[in-house]
Formats: structure tokens, sequence, C-alpha cells
């Protein structure tokens, strides 16, 4: 059976990671689909795996090191599918339970410190719990969550997988 060595596995996963953030600048720039504080926090985290990825790529560790790497991509998915889960909550709370929409990222972050931009953030306003897009019945974090979960599986195999690392001999 074929097998993809860590270095090839963590290569595939930046390219995953540079699509995803490619359609989302597409989005927000050609089709004008203004992202929310939540959707700027789920960018984070999808850039976060892609850097991890990208160092496991380019540094190519030993079986110790994949495993670390694979843990930092776990955890940084994890805050992923958090996020994304949150937003999906958010956009399913009746119109009565929606929380105020609140002001933009950018404002924020010139008025408030940043660890409030992270709270505020993390809550959501009333912006992410409006849908902009649907695809097969999913908005945009119900995608997003898809994504975070087959990079926790991917993690999860690096992690737990026999031979970590296909070394060349």
């Amino acid at each position: 059976m074929f097998a993809l060595s860590a270095r090839q596995i963590n290569l595939g996963l930046f390219l995953v990671c540079v699509g995803l953030l490619i359609t989302a600048y597409f989005m927000q720039l050609v089709m004008g689909l203004e992202p929310c504080p939540l959707c700027m926090m789920q960018r984070l985290a999808v850039a976060l795996v892609g850097v991890v990825a990208l160092v496991g790529a380019l540094l190519n560790p030993r079986a110790l090191g994949v495993r670390i790497i694979g843990a930092v991509t776990l955890l940084s998915a994890i805050a992923g599918m958090a996020l994304s889960s949150r937003q999906l909550w958010l956009q399913h709370l009746p119109a009565d339970k929606v929380p105020e929409c609140g002001p933009g990222l950018e404002y924020m972050l010139e008025v408030f410190p940043l660890l409030e931009v992270i709270q505020i953030a993390i809550r959501g306003t009333g912006d992410c719990a409006e849908v902009q897009w649907t695809f097969l019945g999913l908005s945009i974090p119900g995608w997003t969550l898809l994504a975070f979960i087959a990079m926790a599986a991917v993690a999860i195999m690096q992690i737990a997988r026999p031979n970590s690392a296909s070394i060349p001999k």
C-alpha cells in the first residue's frame, strides 16, 4: 500500500489551508461577503494550522517531531472547530436571542485592548449570526467546521501512526 510521508502530509495540509484562505478572500473581495469577527478568528485558526503544517513540511522531523507537529496541529484544529461551532450555534438561535451587532473588527482593534477584542470576537455578535452564503445546505462556518474536522483527523493520524515519519534509508 502506498503510504505518504509526514512531509507530504504536512505539505498537503499546508496547501489545503492556503486554498481555504484563498477561498475566504475570494468570497470577501469578489463576492462581497463581509467577514464577521468569528470568521476572522476562524481564518486565523486555518492560518495557524497552515503555518504548523508548513513548519512540519520544511523541517521534516523524525517520529517524535512528527507527533509534536501533529499535536500542535490538532490543538489548532480543535480551536477552529470550537470557533466554527460557536458561529453555527449563533446562526441557529431564534431571532430574539441573537446578540446585537457590534463594531467592525478594524474599529475594535483600534479602540479596545487585544484581549478584549478576542473575547468579543469569540462571544460573537449579531453579524456572526447572519447566514450570507450556503452550499448544499451548509453555511460557511459549517464547511469550515468540516475542514477543521478533517484537519484534526489528519493530525490524529500523524500522532497515532506507528511509523510517524517515512525516513529514507
